[in-house]
């Protein structure tokens, strides 16, 4: 409990976002073209990849990974079926999400329509802090370029990239654990776009927003 009160302190300390528990995403990662199926892994950036999902902490280092899906999976479909809810009840915290993902009473996502004041300054914390994520891809895909579409695709089968991202994964951990400074030449961070809107039936998290909005902002 004690590790998982230092992580909301972390996270409040960015912008003021109480409870949070993790920032939640997902980054694609080139791939040659696989020999079978192959159509399922071309991405909506127009190139073979696995869609990987992660969770980050306030420090960079992930505490969540899936690594199986093919680039054309969307991100709440990834979420769905990963159980990651039931991770975050036992924490007693919210994830951060951006648009894309389902508003749940564990994962707030910013107010689509801003009616007020307080949506739009809950909508920058919420912004603010989970960009944290963001950063955490950028960190780990300068540290490890074969993750990196500017250095073209990881040339082995689906099953075997995975493998290579989760050792990847487990390394960046094992720098941040250690302090390793980063390159020189980081690479930036790959926002979404913030248009992207999930359309699915999950929508049970509207209170929990509603009822944070209107203490805290």
């Amino acid at each position: 409990m004690t590790e998982v009160r230092a992580v909301k302190e972390g996270f409040h300390g960015i912008a003021g976002m109480p409870n949070v528990v993790g920032a939640i995403d997902g980054t694609l990662i080139p791939i040659q073209s696989p020999t079978v199926d192959e159509h399922v892994f071309v991405c909506r950036k127009g190139y073979h990849a696995l869609n990987v999902q992660a969770i980050c902490d306030h420090s960079l280092k992930f505490i969540n990974v899936v690594c199986k899906w093919p680039g054309s999976v969307h991100d709440s479909f990834i979420l769905t079926n990963s159980g990651v809810g039931t991770t975050v009840d036992q924490m007693d915290g919210w994830l951060l999400g951006d648009s894309g993902y389902p508003l749940r009473p564990w994962l707030l996502t910013p107010v689509a329509i801003p009616a007020s004041k307080s949506d739009e300054m809950y909508n920058k914390s919420n912004m603010k802090t989970r960009n944290v994520v963001e950063r955490s891809f950028g960190l780990l895909k300068s540290r490890f370029r074969c993750l990196h579409k500017s250095t073209g695709c990881i040339m082995f089968s689906p099953a075997k990239t995975c493998k290579v991202v989760y050792v990847c994964f487990i390394l960046h951990n094992l720098c941040i654990d250690n302090a390793v400074d980063p390159p020189e030449n980081e690479i930036d961070p790959e926002p979404e776009p913030e248009n992207i809107q999930y359309h699915g039936h999950l929508d049970d998290g509207r209170d929990v927003r509603a009822h944070l909005i209107q203490q805290r902002f």
